[in-house]
């Protein structure tokens, strides 16, 4: 029996590694070496592991289409394994509307313009699942957000980026030990 499913957004492909879009996906991967697993391709169009984390078993995993697709995995993972319930689902994500070094640990709401967010939406009929949100930082026009989002990071960002990464995988853990609300209140308030 599965307790939750861990998703980490981004896009698939070499090209994308290591762009601002990817960081959920870090943050999964992350969690995976933390935990002494490793993501290997499932049948879900996703990369996929199953461990136990705050003694709760979880599926840890990293969509295989692209972000705009991202609700194809999503939605198999959740019938593969019967959940029903979307507060035992977590989505880690790039976030727009935060500053970098920004994060929250968020329950439902909006989607901010993220396609991948989107898509879940669309296949599960609900915006009511966990999220954890990395902040990226906004671009200077609306018509740079692609570039922005999928565009190398300069390395003072990155820098903080990763401490970010590590922090989403902290907020994860915490989510499952200790709850959303205590995740929030813990989290939240970081600067």
């Amino acid at each position: 029996m599965i307790d939750a499913i861990i998703i980490g957004l981004g896009n698939p492909g070499k090209e994308y590694a290591g762009t601002r879009h990817n960081v959920g996906e870090e943050a999964v991967a992350l969690l995976a070496k933390r935990h002494g697993v490793a993501l290997k391709a499932g049948r879900d169009k996703a990369l996929v592991a199953e461990t136990t984390i705050a003694d709760k078993r979880v599926v840890l995993a990293f969509p295989t289409t692209y972000m705009n697709e991202s609700g194809q995995a999503v939605g198999a993972l959740m019938r593969r394994h019967r959940i029903v319930d979307p507060a035992k689902l977590i989505i880690v994500h790039d976030e727009l509307d935060l500053p970098v070094g920004g994060l929250k640990v968020k329950a439902g709401g909006g989607l901010a313009g993220n396609n991948g967010l989107r898509s879940i939406t669309q296949h599960l009929h609900t915006q009511d699942y966990l999220r954890v949100r990395i902040g990226i930082g906004k671009p200077s026009s609306k018509e740079r957000g692609v570039d922005h989002v999928l565009s190398r990071v300069p390395k003072a960002e990155r820098k903080i980026l990763d401490v970010m990464v590590e922090r989403a995988a902290d907020a994860v853990e915490a989510v499952l030990r200790d709850g959303p609300l205590a995740a929030m209140t813990a989290f939240n308030g970081l600067a």
